[in-house]
């Protein structure tokens, strides 16, 4: 499964369960996500990808610019 910065997921194990997250990164074998809260943007959380579940919901750059502008992004697609 294929995971795209900016996208937005669910997270389906670990503390997160069950949290609106934001794809920060990728690599070949896990996802990186953020909250702009909890996990800001300079730290984000690896995650294994069979964890996480697509809402089909991207974020536009502008709103992953900073932490505030990504928690407000956040709420508003809740």
């Amino acid at each position: 499964m294929e995971f795209c910065k900016g996208e937005l997921v669910i997270c389906t194990a670990g503390r997160e369960k069950g949290r609106l997250m934001c794809v920060a990164a990728s690599d070949g074998k896990f996802i990186y996500i953020c909250d702009g809260g909890e996990r800001p943007l300079d730290n984000p959380k690896r995650k294994n990808p069979r964890h996480l579940v697509k809402t089909g919901k991207y974020l536009s750059p502008a709103d992953m610019s900073t932490d505030r502008a990504l928690r407000k992004a956040l709420v508003r697609e809740v």
